[in-house]
């Protein structure tokens, strides 16, 4: 029984080959594509591997001029090509794949597939891909520029009166979800065609509104100072931090930093060479005396009752406020004031000078009790004296040069307290600061060479005695002129 059904396969095999003289032929020619196979509308019948993928190959060379439009930020339209996008063919495997039609499985499998393609193309689609890396960049570099940064609502202050300024919507690109759109669309859903692909563009609204800011009328603390014996230089640099201060609009919860309005300390930005601190000594730098406009803007801040988030005090004592009501601020030691809106309206901070006095207002909403006051009481803790000036001999210079550092500065250790009263009754007494000041006395430096033993040893002794007026009246004797003597006796 067995051997009979071989002997009935083997027959039916000889029957197909008898009945289709050829196809065994053509099925046996593995060196081309078979007839009815397609790559996409392209038809690959006849074609060696070689022939297959060149004509491919020249298809998707051809898509990449297609024209891509890109809707970027403010629906931008932003033109590219395929071929900028990377694009390039994904399935190259698919040639082997029909080259192999007909020829792989058996007789019966091949014989069958051979007849279907009698009656049907097989279609093999060519995948395209695209390089991720390629339209980030093209992203980045085209429609990337086209985003816009929201601008807040501002105010400003003109003839004592507020004016609101509109804000602007902002536009901008998420570049990782556009990458991913795009690739996904032109892979997947792209027809072939020009088309147009909006992107991912995040719209910002502007901080603000003409509600929130109309708001902003009343003068929450206001605070002076007085700069009358500063000289032109110093003068002009509070006037000029000043000025760089004025109009600061500060929303809820946003910080406010002096340093970032105020630097770089530079001639370029309207500074001067004044005044300053440093290491104990008094010395000139550009933007000398922009501490007393962080200072006076302290004071006026601390009456609005908003929240300080950094201050230092000088290193030495100054003489425009009261010890521990100071705001030092440095760009070398990056020494900054900031302080935080923590009230539920924005802030606005009015800044101007006037015969050399500096004053700043803060402008918001007043919602405190009428019958609440607060005032800010400077507390010394310790007073330390230099004991006496500091004097160096310098026997390079010449008897009679006398170069000095100026006063002396007096050491403290001081406290800044706040304190709130209701109806005129104490209801709080808090500790706002802690600073302490150094102690700096007097130095100079004296010239001591002379001819003159004597004078040498007078010099000498009153360095000696560590103070710097006691040298100036002993060199004023040393080298006054010799006193001229008449010999003619006076008439009677």
């Amino acid at each position: 029984m067995k051997r009979g059904k071989k002997w009935l396969l083997l027959g039916c095999l000889f029957l197909v080959c008898m009945l289709l003289p050829g196809t065994m032929a053509e099925a046996a020619d593995s060196d081309t594509i078979k007839n009815g196979i397609y790559a996409d509308n392209i038809e690959l019948s006849g074609m060696s591997a070689a022939e297959a993928e060149q004509v491919i190959n020249a298809y998707v060379e051809g898509l990449k001029s297609t024209e891509i439009t890109l809707l970027a930020a403010g629906n931008q339209a932003v033109v590219v090509t395929a071929g900028e996008l990377g694009i390039a063919w994904g399935n190259p495997e698919l040639v082997e794949e029909a080259l192999a039609v007909g020829i792989r499985g058996n007789v019966i499998e091949r014989y069958k597939m051979l007849k279907d393609l009698e009656k049907e193309n097989l279609v093999y689609p060519i995948q395209l891909t695209f390089d991720l890396q390629t339209i980030g960049d093209v992203l980045l570099e085209k429609c990337v520029p086209y985003d816009v940064k929201a601008v807040p609502y501002g105010l400003v202050r003109e003839n004592d009166n507020f004016r609101i300024v509109e804000g602007r919507v902002g536009y901008a690109l998420d570049v990782e979800m556009s990458i991913d759109k795009v690739s996904q669309y032109m892979a997947q859903e792209w027809d072939r065609t020009a088309c147009t692909i909006g992107l991912d563009v995040a719209v910002d609204e502007p901080r603000g509104s003409v509600e929130e800011l109309s708001k902003v009328k009343d003068i929450l603390g206001s605070y002076t100072t007085e700069y009358v014996s500063s000289n032109y230089n110093r003068s002009a640099n509070v006037d000029n931090g000043c000025k760089l201060i004025n109009g600061a609009l500060v929303y809820p919860g946003e910080e406010f930093s002096m340093h970032a309005l105020v630097t770089p300390f530079t001639a370029a930005n309207g500074y001067y060479m004044a005044g300053s601190y440093m290491n104990g000594q008094v010395v000139d730098s550009l933007g000398g005396g922009i501490c007393q406009v962080s200072t006076t803007l302290y004071n006026a801040l601390l009456l609005a009752e908003l929240e300080i988030t950094e201050r230092y005090n000088h290193s030495m004592i100054v003489t425009y406020v009261e010890p521990s009501a100071d705001a030092a601020i440095s760009e070398s030691s990056g020494k900054d004031f900031k302080f935080v809106n923590n009230l539920e309206y924005p802030v606005y901070i009015e800044g101007y000078t006037k015969n050399k006095h500096i004053t700043f207002n803060i402008y918001g909403c007043e919602t405190r009790d009428p019958d609440r006051e607060v005032r800010y009481e400077s507390k010394v803790l310790e007073v330390n004296y230099p004991p006496s000036d500091k004097i160096y001999a310098d026997a390079s210079r010449p008897l009679g040069y006398v170069s000095d550092s100026g006063s002396p500065h007096v050491g403290y250790k001081a406290q800044l307290w706040k304190i709130v009263t209701e109806n005129g009754r104490e209801v709080s007494r808090t500790q706002v600061n802690s600073s302490s000041y150094k102690m700096v006395p007097r130095s100079a430096v004296v010239g001591t060479a002379t001819e003159d033993p004597s004078a040498y040893e007078e010099i000498m002794a009153a360095i000696g005695t560590g103070d710097v007026n006691h040298v100036r009246d002993v060199l004023a004797i040393l080298l006054a002129p010799p006193e001229e003597y008449d010999d003619d006796e006076d008439d009677e």
